[in-house]
């Protein structure tokens, strides 16, 4: 049976694959996630997730690696991280009463084989209308700066939305795990197979 690796620092990934009760490794890959002129966020989102898993392959061969990454869209501009809370109080304040896009690339590398399979989901989210004030209070409560977006779905950033849309709400987190599990019995690791 293929061992499994989580190329990813996150607390909320490792959270998620938690769920599928399946014994992984996790190490943070050290990659740069610039995107690149004219790179579409479908295909950022693609290389970066497989970035992330190539990073560790020597480290780990005979592994099946996952990577993940997710970037935001909001009228054509791709968002990252904010990394401080006037950035991310701005985000939040032109989002408000829009939908934001959330595309979230996932890789599975299997070292064994040499193989990969890069797929991205899509979710998104309306936000209902927010005042300035509970954008504040949020900011200060939440401390959201390393999430694309500029909160956490996985905590009290539920509070500011009217509507989610899409197949699969750990996608928005950062792991799609629908199709992470379509990906792993393709590799052979079936999350409900006996002795798994």
């Amino acid at each position: 049976m293929p061992r499994l690796v989580l190329a990813s620092g996150s607390r909320w990934r490792r959270q998620l694959l938690d769920r599928l009760e399946i014994p992984y490794a996790w190490e943070s890959p050290d990659i740069d996630e610039t995107p690149r002129p004219g790179e579409s966020p479908e295909a950022l989102v693609h290389r970066l997730a497989l970035a992330k898993a190539e990073r560790l392959a020597d480290a780990w061969p005979d592994h099946l690696i996952i990577g993940s990454d997710q970037v935001a869209l909001f009228e054509g501009e791709i968002l990252g991280k904010p990394g401080d809370a006037a950035t991310a109080r701005a985000n939040l304040a032109r989002f408000s009463g829009h939908r934001v896009r959330f595309l979230t690339g996932l890789a599975l590398l299997d070292t064994r084989l040499g193989r990969h399979r890069v797929c991205h989901e899509r979710y998104d989210v309306v936000f209902r209308r927010l005042g300035d004030e509970e954008i504040a209070r949020y900011v200060a409560k939440e401390q959201p700066l390393d999430s694309a977006g500029s909160f956490r779905m996985e905590g009290l950033g539920i509070a500011l939305f009217e509507r989610l849309e899409g197949d699969d709400p750990n996608t928005l987190i950062g792991l799609p795990l629908m199709r992470l599990c379509a990906l792993l019995r393709e590799a052979g690791l079936d999350p409900l197979a006996p002795g798994v």
